[in-house]
């Protein structure tokens, strides 16, 4: 990772044009859009195309420059020196927000394993133990997704710091699901980051609270290079109340999306860096929150830091496009945007693998001749429906077979592996065993 080239000062590229006057119309008229074949660029990046004939790279950047400062919003979000941070509703925005308005916020056009309250849990579980291990490898937890999995699902304590922060993000993504009804609050962010950072500070004492002025903060690499330097402590009262206000919709005044709301929540806490560790974690916790809270649902099934570890320079990029080009938050968010759109390809995705799974495991079972079609049959059902309780009774009357026939089958379910037996009072109740679809595949 190196620092994105440091765009040119534009009011020396402005003096530079006034010695030119006769290059005014040809400057002026060298971008009728902030776009450059279709793409939202940084000066890191112009200079591998090819500029309007006639012009300089910097004499474009200025055209670009000037175009966009006609468009953008401001918001509340300042940087150190007061400077507010601002953005673009530029293409391909809008339309990227309506998609995720499609496909997070109703029931249309939903997997029917989601939206069933039978299995959703099962996708749920998976979703928070996938962001709780990717957020946390974003940070530098090294325990393997194996592994990781593994301690969450037993409920085995964790063995060391990677695998302790892990399970912290577990947790609270558990935990934020609770939380989306409270507005925000300072008191709600140091109970998120409480949770995040617990039994893997140096200091416990370090959790739930700003750094001090005397604990300096940056972000950096190991060659001491220093990518950011947060706002100071002195700061960060007022600072983190104007980001509760912003979250909670009291600024601005205009309307932001909530999508691009939760979005500026995400880097803003970023930005402020707060805490002397967990900043990121903490951040994209608030972004779940924020999309929670306004009713995108499907959030609760989507990873977005699967998708971040894929490519975490573009992540840390998006950051620093915003710092270097006067504050322009148009990169962070259509990063984000992006990471939103792939994250919910890969939900849909995961789905369809898993809907052809099932439904080649039901087809293999119809040639298991050991299985009698009311074994299959029950099979099939407990697939869709893995808490479901099944007795004698229940299953004899489904089949109209006698009571000993049903037992029989039952009992038979229960030999192979694939049924649990328990009996309350005088009835007993079998239920489908966990990992039943990969026990299916070896009786089949």
């Amino acid at each position: 990772m190196k620092m994105p080239k440091t765009p040119p000062n534009e009011k020396n590229l402005w003096e530079q044009v006034k010695k030119k006057p006769e290059r005014f119309e040809l400057i002026f008229e060298a971008s009728s859009s902030p776009l450059v074949k279709g793409k939202y660029l940084h000066w890191d990046k112009l200079p591998f195309y090819s500029p309007p004939q006639g012009l300089s790279h910097e004499e474009w950047w200025f055209a670009l420059k000037i175009r966009r400062r006609n468009l953008f919003k401001r918001l509340p979000l300042l940087d150190k020196k007061g400077e507010p941070f601002k953005y673009l509703e530029v293409d391909p925005i809008p339309e990227r927000v309506h998609k995720i308005d499609q496909a997070t916020g109703g029931f249309i056009q939903m997997p029917e394993q989601i939206t069933n309250p039978y299995t959703r849990d099962q996708y749920y579980v998976g979703s928070l133990i996938q962001e709780a291990i990717t957020s946390s490898q974003l940070e530098g937890a090294a325990t393997t997704r194996k592994v990781a999995k593994e301690m969450i699902r037993t409920g085995r304590p964790p063995r060391d710091r990677s695998e302790q922060m892990i399970l912290n993000n577990f947790k609270t993504m558990q935990q934020i699901g609770k939380l989306k009804a409270e507005p925000l609050s300072k008191e709600l962010v140091f109970k998120i980051h409480r949770m995040i950072t617990d039994k893997t500070l140096g200091d416990s004492s370090e959790t739930g609270r700003f750094h001090r002025p005397d604990e300096r903060i940056v972000v950096g690499n190991m060659y001491n290079e220093v990518f950011h330097d947060p706002p100071p402590a002195e700061q960060l009262e007022d600072r983190i109340t104007a980001m509760c206000d912003f979250a909670n919709g009291k600024t601005p005044t205009g309307f932001i999306h909530p999508v691009i709301r939760s979005i500026i929540l995400h880097f803003w806490l970023a930005y402020d860096h707060p805490f002397i560790d967990g900043n990121g974690r903490a951040a994209r916790a608030l972004f779940y929150w924020s999309m929670l809270q306004h009713g995108f649902w499907l959030f609760e099934f989507i990873s977005i830091s699967q998708i971040i570890l894929k490519a975490p320079i573009k992540y840390a990029s998006a950051f620093l496009y915003t710092e270097t080009d006067d504050n322009d938050l148009t990169y962070f968010i259509l990063h984000q945007l992006e990471v939103i759109r792939r994250a919910i390809d890969q939900l849909h995705e995961y789905i369809r693998r898993r809907t052809e799974r099932l439904q080649a495991v039901e087809r293999e079972l119809r040639g298991v001749a050991t299985l009698n079609y009311r074994q299959r049959d029950l099979i099939s059902h407990a697939l869709r429906h893995p808490h479901h309780k099944y007795t004698i009774k229940s299953h004899q009357i489904s089949h109209n077979v006698v009571y000993q026939t049903s037992r029989l089958d039952l009992l038979d379910l229960e030999n192979r592996g694939l049924l649990n037996s328990q009996k309350i009072g005088r009835t007993w109740y079998f239920t489908p065993v966990s990992a039943l679809e990969e026990k299916l595949a070896k009786l089949s």
